[in-house]
């Protein structure tokens, strides 16, 4: 009997052996499966992580330059009496006030702006400048006097008045250089406020500003190629 019963827990062993199953469990997949999740979800979160930080980075590097930027223009336009620069805005204050329903400058304001606006062009063309530097919108302002529509045209008209000033044939030496006139028309937009930023006074709204716009950290900018535009000879506002 001895003999018999080892032989009989050996086949018991053999059998039990082979019925191990080869694949692995439910459990162990369901585990392994969750493990290359968690791998790929932290993956994901570092690249998404790493977007952000350098998002920020440069977020942060946009600013700090157009800050240099704009402490540079501050001292050019600490050279012009009257002239202040409000954020990324220039107010030319009274020496750039309009008389009531009217678009004209004298002969002292568009010298004014035909000197103050190549310093500003010139910091244009520097690396920061050409860097950040978008476009410069010449804004029109208008008093509360007269409908809406009438004021819209007449702050549209005082904005077009300084491009006149700025890109006509001057004579003196505040006239513009043909390299600055090509530039204005390249880098200068016109826009018109009617009454919707009204100042203390009516003759504080008839003005004209410099507003200055930046690009975005991943904006590319826009190559202009000149096209050779005609030079004009007389301002469209003074036509019969």
């Amino acid at each position: 009997m001895s003999l018999v019963r080892p032989r009989a827990a050996s086949r018991r062993g053999n059998r039990e052996e082979g019925e191990k199953p080869f694949w692995i469990s439910f459990s162990d997949l369901m585990t392994a499966l969750m493990v290359l999740f968690l791998v790929a979800l932290t993956v994901a979160l570092l690249a998404i992580t790493h977007d952000i930080s350098e998002a920020e980075r440069q977020k942060v590097e946009q600013a700090q330059e157009i800050s240099a930027f704009l402490a540079r223009l501050q001292a050019q336009v600490e050279q012009f009496p009257g002239v202040r620069l409000r954020g990324n805005v220039i107010d030319f204050g009274d020496r750039a006030r309009f008389d009531s329903n009217s678009h004209k400058l004298s002969d002292s304001q568009a010298a004014l702006l035909r000197s103050f606006v190549p310093a500003v062009l010139e910091l244009a063309r520097d690396p920061l400048g050409e860097k950040w530097l978008k476009r410069i919108v010449v804004e029109g302002f208008a008093d509360a006097r007269g409908g809406y529509l009438h004021n819209l045209d007449l702050s549209l008209r005082r904005s077009e008045r300084v491009m006149c000033a700025l890109l006509l044939p001057a004579s003196g030496p505040e006239a513009l250089a043909e390299a600055d006139r090509r530039q204005v028309r390249e880098l200068f937009l016109v826009s018109g406020a009617s009454f919707n930023a009204l100042k203390s006074s009516a003759e504080e709204s008839r003005r004209i500003e410099l507003r200055l716009e930046f690009r975005e950290p991943d904006e590319v900018p826009v190559l202009r190629a000149d096209s050779g535009i005609e030079a004009d000879l007389r301002c469209p506002l003074d036509r019969p």
